[in-house]
């Protein structure tokens, strides 16, 4: 499938030399150093080699190019030294500046937005998520036409900002692009309508769901593969899993549920990318229990919860869904910082403290789960014929038999239920 967002190929080529680039404002919420790092682990998600890191203190954003004219200045010779031929700007960059600081720093310029989207794009695997990407990609390029659509017309002299194609063209272009996210958006309302009646028929089985969420390489897939024995791809780098896997798993008193691994979150995701990705995420918002997987180790864990809290609010998850959360990276704490986090721990019921990596802490999760998804259940007496082996494999398979005795041809069973697998239970029979 040909997805049209892959226009300027060899600005992306992989091997290619970036410079990244903090535009600092003054965040107290964010250690500049780990978020270059961070920058530099998206950049290197799709094979750039990066030349090297750097925060421009920004006192007052110039809306021409973001960061003043002598920084400008400063950063061509970099480039040039560097011999760079890509600069990563860690923000968010009008159609305006970036063209200025292309025309500045000779060297192409993307933004945070821009890289993200095409890391996307580069890793997307299924069909779903290749609409996905490609109509976030269309919504966030309908503004960038001048630079990045000259391809459209290739008849027209000139490349790039220095001699891009007539107004004419442009408004041809922007007709193009609006018909194929019309066309993209009817496509992902049918997946949206297919997911939704899986959803319908796990809820008439049902099964409970539980779905990881968390920032992008805290640990979700290492966890999904300790917890169900998958082989989903689990690597030290950024966005390493994009489309979302279900799998069945076992819990103490659950015969069975279903764990949905779902695309790491990061800080200024794109809306775009929120909107877009909305047909996934809805295995999130129907979820009946987020495990939310943070690596403690980082020293922006903080902020990072807070940016998977926003994103979770964007997408219409509520405070009222029941969550849980798992700090993972025990293994990589001093003895110190980790006796800190356990002595937190033991003040609270919400968090257990694990690796995912070692499994150390990985049954206390899957026990205090299964405890969290069977609070709202009640103790029910249940007298079945001796031989209704069907009743009785239903009873187990969906509920906690406590204890059960037998009187001539009928057994009663002790059960713990949820309400509304008892009122099934009833309809069954």
């Amino acid at each position: 499938m040909s997805t049209g967002f892959n226009r300027d190929r060899d600005d992306f080529s992989r091997g290619g030399r970036a410079l990244i680039v903090l535009p600092d404002q003054g965040d107290a919420h964010r250690d500049a150093e780990a978020r270059l790092e961070e920058t530099a682990g998206l950049a290197a998600a799709i094979g750039l080699v990066v030349t090297d890191r750097v925060a421009v203190r920004v006192r007052q954003p110039k809306p021409a190019t973001l960061i003043g004219s002598g920084q400008v200045e400063q950063l061509a010779v970099q480039v040039r030294q560097d011999e760079a031929d890509l600069v990563v700007f860690d923000a968010s960059l009008t159609p305006v500046q970036q063209r200025n600081l292309e025309t500045g720093l000779g060297a192409k310029v993307i933004d945070r937005t821009g890289l993200i989207l095409e890391i996307f794009g580069e890793r997307a695997a299924t069909a779903d998520g290749r609409l996905q990407v490609e109509l976030a990609h269309l919504d966030y390029q309908a503004g960038r036409l001048v630079r990045s659509w000259t391809h459209l017309e290739r008849q027209r002299g000139g490349f790039g900002f220095l001699g891009g194609p007539g107004e004419t063209q442009i408004e041809a272009d922007r007709r193009m692009i609006r018909d194929r996210m019309a066309r993209l958006r009817r496509e992902l309302e049918q997946v949206s309508r297919t997911r939704g009646l899986h959803r319908e028929r796990r809820q008439r089985a049902p099964w409970p769901v539980i779905a990881l969420v968390g920032y992008t390489n805290a640990g979700k897939s290492t966890l999904f593969n300790r917890l169900t024995g998958a082989h989903v791809m689990a690597e030290n780098l950024l966005f390493a899993t994009l489309d979302p896997t279900l799998r069945q798993i076992s819990l103490p008193g659950i015969d069975k549920a279903i764990l949905s691994d779902t695309v790491g979150f990061v800080s200024d995701l794109p809306t775009q990318l929120v909107a877009a990705f909305k047909a996934t995420l809805e295995e999130v918002v129907s979820a009946d229990l987020l495990i939310h997987v943070r690596d403690i180790a980082h020293p922006d864990t903080e902020a990072q919860r807070a940016d998977v809290e926003a994103v979770l609010s964007d997408i219409g998850v509520t405070e009222a869904t029941p969550r849980f959360e798992a700090w993972n990276k025990l293994d990589l704490l001093d003895n110190d910082a980790r006796a800190d986090l356990l002595g937190e721990i033991a003040r609270r019921d919400d968090v257990v403290a694990l690796s995912a990596l070692t499994g150390e802490g990985v049954d206390t999760l899957t026990t205090q789960v299964a405890a969290k998804l069977t609070t709202g259940h009640r103790r029910y007496w249940i007298t079945l014929d001796a031989a209704d082996g069907a009743g009785a494999a239903w009873l187990h398979a969906n509920g906690e038999v406590l204890g059960q005795s037998s009187e001539g041809l009928q057994t009663q069973y002790e059960v713990r239920l949820a309400e509304r697998d008892y009122e099934r239970f009833l309809q069954r029979h």
